[in-house]
């Protein structure tokens, strides 16, 4: 379980915070499974734009994730703070079908009845690439540091020009890897994808190091060297760079080629070995891959979500080597800061299609100091905490009457 959320502001007994969670939203993969949800602070303010006003209410955005094998500490999670109230309700529909959340990903069927089951609440079920890209767009434009490129150790926020954000490539590295040409806030394209991804790093991991979770695999990674299992350049070359095509020696030719004239068996190698060659291989070809689908539709700007990358920084480095070097310089690797909440970000803004039973329509407006438009809403955001972390967002509901 990672459970990542900031304080609640003020001083909130348990039993008060329970009561004021609102509208949860799941993303349930096939490997994890991903909860937003909204938290309100007592009291409220009142918003004047010259013309009307309307109260807002002040409160945080949080994240956490479990593995979807234990999908049952996740809904006890749930349970224990209540968050499954944190629906819609239908006031036409039977008892048992009245409290809908809203869920995305292909969980959402595979565990309805477990849910209804534990949970007493049914699914309200979004389509998957409609979620991932809806969240995607509102976190580019509303989070400040959403986006950074990183490579050679070296992190950078990229400023998003909102007026000139699409077209772009949003690759989006789960289980397997789905890749995605947004053109606008509404219109976008499945355009490819493979299934080597965060699935075949980890069930190849755990097969070859026995390794029990993704996170335990990928730090075993971090002390490990490649280059005892890949084959380089230099292996084939006498140690010299094969400089006509521009490769180095260091240049990997094959993955996980020395282990066939190596007379060693699996046993023989450490696993830390096995796991860093493992990641670097799935890592270079997702960058290699995501450039020529970028190249083949004109797309500058490549931004890669899903909780594969984890803020891993051998991951991030990897990736942004293969676009730069596939690329020839031309194309950067952006990564995004909430990299594995697209999906449930974007179930969770679904709610806005729905009146609340209250006769209020509620518009998210986070805070900052700078807003921008954006269709039905008006956005701006504050991050709080340590960046390397998924904390939770400052945030506010605008309250207007429909």
């Amino acid at each position: 379980m990672d459970v990542r959320e900031g304080e609640i502001q003020g001083n909130l007994e348990a039993d008060e915070f329970e009561s004021q969670i609102s509208h949860l939203a799941l993303d349930i993969g096939g490997s994890l499974i991903k909860l937003v949800y909204f938290s309100r602070n007592n009291g409220s303010s009142i918003e004047d734009n010259g013309r009307t006003k309307h109260p807002v209410l002040g409160g945080r955005l949080h994240f956490a994730k479990f593995e979807t094998s234990k999908i049952n500490d996740c809904l006890e999670f749930i349970h224990s703070k209540k968050l499954h109230l944190g629906g819609f309700r239908r006031h036409e529909a039977p008892a048992s079908d009245k409290i809908l959340i809203k869920a995305t990903g292909g969980g959402a069927y595979k565990f309805s009845d477990l849910i209804k089951e534990k949970l007493g609440v049914s699914l309200e079920k979004e389509e998957e690439m409609s979620c991932l890209v809806a969240g995607a767009n509102f976190l580019l434009k509303a989070v400040h540091q959403e986006a950074f490129t990183y490579m050679d150790g070296q992190k950078e926020y990229v400023q998003i020009d909102h007026n000139d954000l699409y077209p772009y490539l949003l690759v989006n590295i789960g289980s397997g890897v789905s890749m995605i040409k947004v053109d606008s806030d509404s219109k976008f394209e499945r355009i490819s994808g493979t299934s080597v991804g965060g699935g075949t790093f980890w069930g190849l991991g755990r097969l070859l190091t026995r390794c029990k979770s993704f996170d335990e695999l990928l730090e075993l990674s971090h002390c490990g060297n490649n280059r005892v299992i890949d084959m380089l350049v230099g292996d084939i070359y006498g140690g010299l760079d094969y400089s006509k095509i521009g490769l180095s020696s260091t240049t990997i030719a094959s993955s996980f080629g020395r282990a066939i004239s190596d007379n060693k068996e699996l046993e023989d190698y450490k696993p830390e070995d096995v796991a860093r060659s493992l990641l670097r291989m799935i890592s270079n070809n997702i960058g290699q891959i995501s450039y020529l689908n970028a190249l083949q539709f004109g797309l500058k700007r490549i931004f890669f979500g899903g909780f594969f990358i984890r803020g891993h920084e051998y991951t991030m480095d990897t990736i942004s080597v293969a676009v730069n070097f596939w690329s020839k310089g031309e194309a950067k690797a952006m990564f995004l800061h909430h990299e594995g909440f697209l999906g449930a970000m974007g179930a969770f803004m679904s709610y806005e299609n729905h009146d609340d039973g209250d006769s209020m329509n509620h518009q998210l407006v986070q805070q900052f100091p700078v807003s921008m438009a954006y269709p039905g809403r008006k956005i701006c955001c504050s991050l709080n905490g340590n960046l390397n972390d998924n904390e939770s967002i400052d945030c506010a509901v605008l309250q207007l009457s429909v």
